[in-house]
């Protein structure tokens, strides 16, 4: 039987980011790519739009899995991604509800970067999005929302690899079985992952671009979910995502009028390439 991922997220209409990078990208890897959105925006909320509307479907959700459990749908693996709170615990029950025997969780908490926490989420919602961390297989956080989820000061660039083995570990104590930590740097030209699974850690680095660019996250995350339903292990899928998010990076450098998103897009052909 084909395999069969749910994720869970918002859609962003415009904005390369959440539910329109996710199911593009997974479906790329081979994957049949169910959906299931949290909220609809108009655009993401980064800098650079000056506003959005946000339309929430929490209701919907209950609804949706009571149907889904009548109809017997079911998953091989669950990602979640942007989340409100009031949608932490309908997400949990739908992954407790559908999932198939071993199912794969895979949580990006989704919520903060450069020290600073996502326009509309408040200082608590962290301890809710850890909620998710509980069992989850793999989270992927980057540096601020590992400093969020564990409640300690961000440190932007001011840390040595004693401190990254040292956050990881303390996230996998939050409940998680694998820390797939983005955003990591020893060196000013290089950008990479740590990966823990418990016992173990690997690395892997690319060139850092001088770039950043809203919906990378999202871009990491989809592929490395959908590297690793293909059959990738945890470090494959963690290193090819980082490559195709430079490519992605590399193929929007030269737009200056593009600043809302990675062209993604333009880099699938590599993705689908590495794949093979």
């Amino acid at each position: 039987m084909d395999k069969r991922l749910l994720t869970v997220q918002d859609i962003s209409c415009v904005g390369q980011c959440s539910l329109t990078v996710a199911l593009p990208i997974i479906s790329a890897c081979g994957i049949e790519t169910a959906i299931l959105p949290g909220s609809v925006l108009s655009n993401h909320t980064a800098p650079g739009f000056s506003a959005w509307t946000f339309h929430d479907l929490t209701d919907e959700m209950p609804k949706i899995l009571d149907r889904w459990q009548k109809e017997h749908i079911d998953f091989d693996a669950f990602y979640t991604g942007y989340l409100a709170r009031t949608q932490i615990q309908p997400t949990l029950d739908i992954m407790n509800k559908t999932a198939r025997p071993g199912a794969l969780r895979i949580v990006d908490p989704a919520m903060a970067d450069n020290g600073k926490l996502y326009a509309g989420f408040d200082e608590d919602f962290p301890k809710e999005m850890a909620r998710l961390c509980v069992g989850a297989d793999y989270i992927l956080p980057n540096l601020t929302e590992a400093s969020f989820l564990l409640g300690i000061p961000y440190v932007g660039s001011d840390y040595d690899q004693n401190y990254i083995e040292k956050v990881c570990r303390d996230l996998h104590k939050l409940g998680a079985k694998n820390v797939i930590l983005t955003g990591v740097s020893f060196e000013k030209d290089k950008l990479g992952v740590a990966v823990f699974n418990g016992a173990t850690f690997d690395y892997y680095f690319t060139e850092r671009l001088n770039a950043s660019l809203h919906g990378t996250g999202d871009i990491y995350s989809s592929a490395f979910a959908g590297a690793l339903l293909r059959g990738k292990s945890p470090l494959e899928a963690a290193s090819l995502a980082a490559d195709f998010v430079v490519e992605s990076i590399k193929h929007t450098l030269d737009d200056k009028d593009h600043w809302y998103g990675a062209k993604f897009e333009k880099a699938i052909p590599y993705l689908v390439q590495r794949l093979s």
